[in-house]
């Protein structure tokens, strides 16, 4: 529900009463203002959604409340109750930012439809808002290997239902390119498409970005706040990576799936949605719940329809189309006027084995383009990995060139530990990601939590805060 709280700003009693009794029947939170004073106490001590304002107010005038408005955070809906019903006054109110006007005496229908078209807005400006830090992707899945070919009819298929959706494959694959083509493909492509990456988000925060909470329900929640399910209804809600949810989360979301209905944390109202979900994972989740860790029934309600990302190991037909696809993409956002790939080139990306599947590709095929030389075909010299210096005083490995069988040996011809051939890994990939822990624990086929732990070790171990930042 995009209103939840509503406030009602007028000086004669009557209204306020008929107007509270037709909100709380229709189980809103309601409060009450006889004058700008009053309102502005209301406001100071909880958020609202809605605000159904008096224009002439024994204190002052409506307007000059719209005005303040104008500088909170988040604003609410602001809907004028007024007498008279003066072009002049309503079209100066709408400058000011009010979303509607009802104009006395008026009916309950009216009210309805009001609140009908004012929640449809709300919910619209959250999603938009959500939308702008989390865009849906437009790319499209890139191949002509049997096995994408049959990839994209699954997709076509699938995409014309409602059916929830489990993606499977390991990291780098494209799963989530898979949900955004199920998505575009449907019939909610209109609608919402949120995204809730499980394993990039705290366990004790998960919840509420799931289900939102109440202002007050912990610490630092200053705010009522809608969760992802909420701002998703009517659309689709992608759960990248659903295997990374706690158990105690897994009951709740069950619930959600079954039901179509849930609480926002610290809350007691039922909040009702109509959301398609999709899910992604990178793990055999049969093997999780024979081991405990993901709830049978759960797994059961998510794999209506399972579908399987292939590796790029086994679509090696679509090596050299997606590297000339990355290739022509980086030389246009980077300014470069590459030569293309020579031969021998080509060949080096097509004979390696590509555990990082199409991301680790398209990450060398970035870092091949920017070292390239002006209109020269690359060649699989520059295609090897950057070694990476000043991390630790161990000796460096030597580069490893794509496609070669090649072991990288340290300077002196000594065995590198395996503990600290993990290690460089792990700083490579932080490295190549400037940082970014998701993106590294994907890159590195390890969850962000194995990652993080990793990182607390070996802060642990030498108190280097370099190598643990």
């Amino acid at each position: 529900m995009a209103l939840d709280r509503i406030l009602i700003v007028d000086d004669t009693p009557i209204i306020r009463k008929s107007l509270e009794e037709r909100l709380r029947g229709k189980r809103y939170a309601v409060s009450t203002a006889a004058s700008i004073v009053e309102a502005e106490k209301r406001l100071a001590a909880n958020s609202h959604d809605l605000i159904f304002l008096d224009m002439e107010l024994p204190d002052g005038d409506g307007r000059e409340l719209i005005d303040r408005l104008s500088h909170t955070e988040p604003r609410p809906v602001v809907v004028m109750l007024t007498a008279n019903g003066s072009v002049e006054s309503v079209v100066e109110c709408m400058r000011m930012g009010a979303f509607d006007y009802v104009q006395k005496p008026f009916s309950m229908p009216q009210i309805d439809m009001v609140l009908k078209k004012a929640a449809e807005f709300q919910r619209a400006v959250k999603v938009t808002d959500f939308l702008n830090r989390d865009s849906i992707s437009q790319r499209v899945i890139i191949g002509q290997s049997p096995v994408i070919v049959q990839l994209r009819d699954l997709i076509h298929r699938v995409a014309r239902t409602n059916a929830t959706v489990m993606i499977s494959g390991e990291n780098g694959t494209g799963k989530e390119l898979v949900a955004n083509d199920i998505f575009l493909n449907s019939q909610r492509a209109g609608k919402p498409f949120i995204k809730v990456n499980c394993a990039a988000i705290s366990e004790t925060l998960i919840e509420s970005e799931f289900f939102g909470h109440e202002k007050g329900s912990f610490t630092g929640a200053t705010d009522q706040r809608d969760g992802r399910f909420e701002l998703a209804d009517g659309g689709t809600i992608l759960l990248d990576e659903v295997s990374e949810i706690s158990l105690s989360l897994q009951a709740k979301l069950l619930r959600v799936l079954q039901e179509r209905e849930f609480e926002r944390v610290g809350g007691n109202k039922t909040i009702k949605v109509d959301v398609r979900v999709l899910a992604t994972t990178n793990r055999d989740l049969l093997k999780s719940v024979e081991k405990g860790e993901f709830r049978q029934d759960l797994y059961y309600r998510l794999n209506v329809f399972p579908m399987r990302v292939p590796p790029l190991r086994d679509r090696v037909g679509d090596v050299e189309v997606l590297a000339t696809h990355f290739l022509e993409k980086f030389s246009r956002e980077h300014g470069i006027k590459c030569g293309g790939f020579s031969d021998a080139g080509m060949a080096s990306l097509v004979g390696h084995n590509w555990p990082g599947n199409v991301r680790e590709l398209q990450n060398v095929v970035e870092r091949a383009a920017i070292l390239a030389e002006e209109g020269k075909p690359i060649g699989p010299e520059i295609m090897g990995g950057t070694p990476v210096s000043a991390i630790t005083a161990s000796p460096k490995i030597a580069p490893v060139v794509v496609g070669s069988t090649s072991v990288p040996e340290t300077s002196s011809g000594a065995v590198v530990p395996l503990h600290e051939l993990e290690k460089r890994a792990i700083f490579d990939a932080l490295e190549k990601t400037n940082g970014n822990r998701t993106q590294a624990a994907e890159l590195l086929g390890i969850s962000i939590r194995t990652l993080r732990n990793k990182l607390a070790e070996y802060r642990v171990q030498n108190g280097d805060k370099e190598e643990a930042a």
